[in-house]
């Protein structure tokens, strides 16, 4: 997911230095949703990983 984001960020980097406004709105926006997806399962992720060490203990 976090590839993802990096591509359409870097696309939208390249759309808006070549002039093509549009696409890169659409593209900067799909790539902080996708950034925003990637933050918060890596938090659900990370919580899980501290509550099942927090029980081992």
């Amino acid at each position: 997911m976090l590839k993802w984001a990096i591509i359409f960020a870097v696309i939208s980097l390249i759309s808006g230095w070549l002039g093509f406004t549009g696409v890169s709105g659409v593209a900067g926006t799909i790539a902080k949703v996708l950034f925003a997806i990637f933050v918060i399962l890596f938090l659900i992720a990370l919580l899980a990983v501290v509550g099942i060490f927090h029980l081992a203990t």
